[in-house]
């Protein structure tokens, strides 16, 4: 009998890990990070996923503003708060807008309470 419970807790911990394991790289490649986008006339959110980011020079917003300069425009995903089917409130992405290089525009980090949702890849 108590063999049986070092064995089961011994199985419980191995698949605890396992799962950590397995788990985390998905949930990380799925993470968004926000930005605010703002002009003379309005402001946006938008959202970059890691693999976006990481061609960022710096991976911050200083670096997503010399990218649009340097660029002219870019496509990014345009987020926006909206309710779950449970009934929370949630980042989505809403759509896909471009953004163009002006002398007014200004580029923020956003940090959201809500739950950040990932981009479709159905949706692209």
């Amino acid at each position: 009998m108590h063999m049986s419970k070092r064995l089961l807790l011994g199985l419980g911990l191995a698949g605890l890990i396992m799962e950590s394991v397995v788990i985390q790289p998905a949930l990380a490649a799925d993470k968004v990070s926000l930005f605010k986008v703002i002009t003379q006339k309005d402001e946006i959110v938008i959202g970059l996923s890691d693999d976006e980011l990481a061609q960022v020079d710096g991976k911050n917003a200083g670096g997503i503003a010399k990218m649009l300069v340097a660029k002219g425009s870019m496509s990014v995903w345009q987020y926006a708060v909206h309710k779950s089917a449970s009934g929370d409130l949630e980042q989505a992405p809403l759509h896909k807008v471009g953004l163009i290089a002006t002398e007014s525009l200004r580029v923020e980090p956003y940090a959201s309470p809500l739950k950040v949702l990932p981009v479709d890849e159905t949706k692209k």
